[in-house]
C-alpha cells in the first residue's frame, strides 16, 4: 500500500500536484448531496458524482454530507463505495451530528455542493469564513438567484467559489449575464453506475415486462412531495384549480400517447415514478382512465423503488418518456433512449438534454400534442440502433466534460 501511494503520488505530481497532504494522508473532498429519499434523482446524484470522483481522482478521500438517508439508500452507497464516510447535521445545530459535520468541513481540502436546484448560499458563507475553497457541481438556478433583494451579495458569494458548473445552458446564461463566472458541466447523476439487477429483474418478471419491449412513462403533478408539507409553487399541498386542470390535461396527453404506442406496437407501458408521491397520481390520472383494451398493456409500479433498481429496469426499457428529468438521466447512463416532455416552469434543468446533443428528444409538454410525441417515439423505434448510437454519443460527451471538470478540481486541490 505504501509503495502504491508513492507511485500514485509521483504520477499526480507529474500531472500538476500531489493529492496527498504533507503527512501522506489523502486530500479530502466534503460533498454535500443526498438531497432526499423519495426521488430517484435526489438519490442518484450522489452515486453519480462519487463515481466521477472515484474515476478521475482515485486518491482523494470523500466525506458525504448527506441531507437525507434511509436504510436502503445508505446500503446502496456503502456497497458501491465501501470507504465512504457519511456525516449528517446542520451548520448551526448544537447536536453531536452537527459538530461532526462542522469538524468534517474544517478538515476538508475542498467543499463541493452537488447537483441540484437549491438557492441557499449559507454553505458558501461558512466556507468563506473558514478559508475553505468551495465549488458547485452541476447546478441549476432560477433568475431570482441573481435578481432582487440581496442579489449583489449572492453574486459576490458565487464569484468567490473556486468553480461553478451549470448543468444547463439557461442557468449558465442567467449567471453569465449577472457577471458570475461559470461554465457548463453535466448533472452528477449522469455518472451513475449502481444497479440492482436482482430487484430489477424480479420487478420486470412480476409485471410481465420483456426486455426492450416496454416504454416507461412518468407524469409530474402539482402536488405535495412530502405528505402534509406545503412547498409552493412546485409542490403545493393545496394545488389551485388551474394546477389541477394542468395535471389532468397533461395526463390526457400521456393517455393518448400510451394508446398510440400500444395500438402500433402491442408492447407494454410501465408507469414508473421518479418521485414516490406520483405512484398514486399515475394510477388515478393515467391507468384508471385508460380504456380496458389499452389498460391491459399498462402496469403501474405502486411500490417506490431505489435508484439502483430503477437503473436496472431503465437499462432494459425500449425508451424512457418522462415529465421529470432524472429518470431520463439514469436511462441514458444505461444506454436507453429518452423523450423529455418538459415544463420549464419546473426549472431550466430541462435544457441539459439539448446541451449534451439530444435536442430532438426534448419536447415542450404544453405545446406538443400526443401525435407529435408519438412521432418522436416511433422515430426512435424505426431505427433503434441509431437511437442507441445517439445515446452513446451523448454520454461520451458527458464523460468528456466530467474529465475536464475533474481536472479543474485537481488543480484546486493542488494549488
Amino acid at each position: 500500500m505504501h509503495s502504491r501511494r508513492h507511485f500514485i503520488s509521483a504520477i499526480t505530481a507529474a500531472l500538476g500536484g500531489s493529492l496527498f497532504a504533507a503527512d501522506g494522508k489523502p486530500k479530502t473532498i466534503l460533498l454535500q448531496s443526498a438531497w432526499d429519499t423519495v426521488n430517484i434523482g435526489d438519490i442518484g446524484h450522489t452515486p453519480g458524482t462519487l463515481r466521477v470522483i472515484e474515476e478521475h481522482l482515485p486518491e482523494v478521500k470523500v466525506v458525504l454530507w448527506a441531507m437525507a438517508l434511509d436504510e436502503r439508500v445508505t446500503a446502496m452507497l456503502m456497497r458501491r463505495f465501501p470507504k465512504l464516510k457519511i456525516v449528517q447535521g446542520t451548520l448551526k445545530g448544537t447536536g453531536a451530528g452537527d459538530e461532526n459535520l462542522r469538524q468534517a468541513i474544517a478538515g476538508c481540502d475542498l467543499f463541493i455542493r452537488n447537483s441540484g436546484m437549491g438557492q441557499s448560499t449559507d454553505f458558501i458563507e461558512y466556507c468563506r469564513k473558514l478559508g475553505k475553497p468551495c465549488g458547485l457541481f452541476g447546478q441549476s438556478y432560477f433568475p431570482s438567484m441573481v435578481e432582487g433583494t440581496g442579489a449583489a451579495e449572492r453574486i459576490a458569494l458565487l464569484n468567490g467559489c473556486a468553480f461553478i458548473y451549470c448543468r444547463d445552458s439557461r442557468t449558465l446564461e442567467i449567471l453569465s449575464k449577472a457577471g458570475v463566472k461559470a461554465q457548463f458541466g453535466p448533472d452528477g447523476c449522469f455518472g451513475i453506475d449502481v444497479r440492482d439487477d436482482a430487484r430489477g429483474l424480479a420487478t420486470m418478471q412480476r409485471l410481465g415486462l420483456e426486455e426492450r419491449k416496454f416504454i416507461t412513462l412518468q407524469l409530474r403533478t402539482h402536488t405535495a412531495k412530502h405528505e402534509g408539507r406545503d412547498n409552493p409553487p412546485l409542490n403545493p399541498l393545496h394545488p389551485t384549480p388551474t394546477m389541477i386542470a394542468d395535471d389532468e390535461r397533461r395526463a390526457a396527453v400521456y393517455r393518448e400517447l400510451i394508446t398510440l404506442w400500444v395500438k402500433k406496437t402491442g408492447h407494454k407501458v410501465l408507469l414508473a415514478p421518479e418521485v414516490k408521491k406520483e405512484t398514486g397520481h399515475n394510477q388515478r390520472l393515467i391507468y384508471d382512465l385508460l380504456p380496458p383494451e389499452i389498460q391491459k398493456h399498462v402496469v403501474n409500479l405502486d411500490v417506490f423503488w431505489n435508484a439502483d433498481e430503477a437503473a436496472s429496469v431503465f437499462a432494459r426499457a425500449h425508451t424512457a418518456v418522462c415529465h421529470e428529468p432524472h429518470s431520463l438521466i439514469i436511462a441514458l447512463a444505461n444506454g436507453t433512449p429518452i423523450l423529455h416532455t418538459y415544463s420549464e416552469f419546473h426549472s431550466p434543468k430541462c435544457w441539459m438534454f439539448a446541451d449534451i446533443g439530444l435536442p430532438e428528444w426534448l419536447l415542450e409538454f404544453d405545446s406538443t400534442p400526443a401525435e407529435k410525441m408519438a412521432q418522436a417515439l416511433f422515430a426512435i423505434d424505426a431505427d433503434y440502433p441509431a437511437a442507441q448510437a445517439r445515446v452513446k454519443q451523448a454520454m461520451a460527451f458527458v464523460h468528456s466534460k466530467f474529465a475536464a471538470s475533474a481536472g479543474v478540481i485537481r488543480r484546486v486541490l493542488t494549488p
